[in-house]
């Protein structure tokens, strides 16, 4: 059993559950988004709060943080552009007609996915929609882009990867909001997905209990990955492994190219919701308030991360800090230190 890891600093204004969080290219800043209705700006240098982002009139589901501007998404049906220096609202993402789930910024392009069955495209500066794309029989929860560079011989503008809970993803065309394939397979809602983007190939979790892998050009199911006993929550894609974190309390690492099970990682006492990866650790965060720290290679655990009092949403930014070679990860609005 691995040994306890501890707090730096606690992030604690929040009134409510943080759902989300996002770092800085830069390190230097960090986003979360709350259930109180708000997202707060910290600063990771010292942990106190740079600026409070208020005008959401229900709960922030998801944020993402760039050099000069936070956003974040909400169940109020609207996406918000803030000012990082001085937490003014700039812009104000209107047309989803139910929650939005998920953002995506990418090549001066917004994306969003919402429970109204939809994606749409933005135009980050005008804040005008400006592709919509239609199809999706339920809601569509998670996205992922593939950019111009790596799709352009055969789709000019990029793809834009959708999943949903009618239980399939989409491919779509950016350019023309055009689905180029439906990927079918699963039988239950899609929760997540990942993409090699120079590979070309979606995969994808589901309340199935099965990740699998696609191609996303063809639309052709290429793998399947059977061993969970529960739905898969999470996915991490890193050097050519697969991570899948899920309702049965484990993640299992695999081989992307081949699908077998290399790995099992255990010791949770609930679902696995959150997985992040660096430089040979795998952490993870669990619905038993624990984050924990893995020997990717050996799977053995070595460090468990106590002071939630619920379920761990996120895990990001882990970087090793200018003063000394200690390692720090950003949990659900704790930095802690291994």
């Amino acid at each position: 059993m691995g040994g306890g890891g501890s707090a730096l600093r606690v992030c604690a204004d929040h009134r409510g559950g943080i759902n989300w969080l996002s770092l800085s290219p830069d390190g230097q800043r960090l986003l979360t988004g709350s259930e109180d209705g708000t997202a707060r700006l910290w600063s990771t240098a010292d942990g106190t709060c740079c600026a409070l982002l208020q005008g959401h009139e229900s709960y922030v589901t998801f944020c993402q943080l760039e050099d000069e501007a936070a956003f974040t998404c909400s169940a109020d049906c609207t996406i918000r552009k803030w000012d990082v220096l001085t937490g003014q609202c700039l812009q104000v993402f209107r047309g989803h007609t139910s929650i939005v789930n998920r953002i995506l910024v990418a090549d001066n392009q917004l994306f969003s996915s919402s429970y109204d069955r939809t994606a749409r495209a933005w135009s980050v500066d005008r804040g005008q929609v400006a592709r919509e794309f239609r199809g999706h029989r339920n809601c569509v929860l998670t996205l992922a882009y593939a950019g111009a560079p790596c799709v352009e011989e055969a789709v000019a503008g990029g793809l834009l990867v959708t999943g949903s809970t009618d239980a399939t993803a989409k491919v779509w065309q950016v350019a023309s909001g055009c689905c180029h394939q439906t990927l079918r397979g699963h039988t239950g809602a899609v929760l997540c997905l990942v993409l090699d983007a120079p590979g070309r190939t979606a995969f994808t979790g589901s309340t199935d209990a099965t990740v699998r892998a696609w191609d996303i050009l063809s639309g052709q199911q290429l793998r399947v990955f059977r061993e969970h006993q529960g739905s898969v929550i999470c996915l991490e894609l890193v050097n050519r492994h697969v991570y899948s974190g899920s309702a049965d309390r484990t993640v299992k690492c695999w081989l992307a190219d081949t699908g077998e099970r290399v790995r099992t990682f255990t010791a949770h006492r609930h679902s696995v919701s959150a997985l992040k990866y660096h430089a040979g650790t795998l952490f993870t965060g669990s619905g038993d308030a624990r984050a924990r720290a893995f020997d990717a290679q050996s799977g053995a655990l070595r460090r468990v991360f106590r002071g939630h009092a619920f379920v761990i949403n996120c895990i990001q930014g882990i970087f090793p800090m200018p003063w000394d070679r200690t390692q720090v990860v950003h949990i659900a609005g704790r930095l802690l230190t291994l």
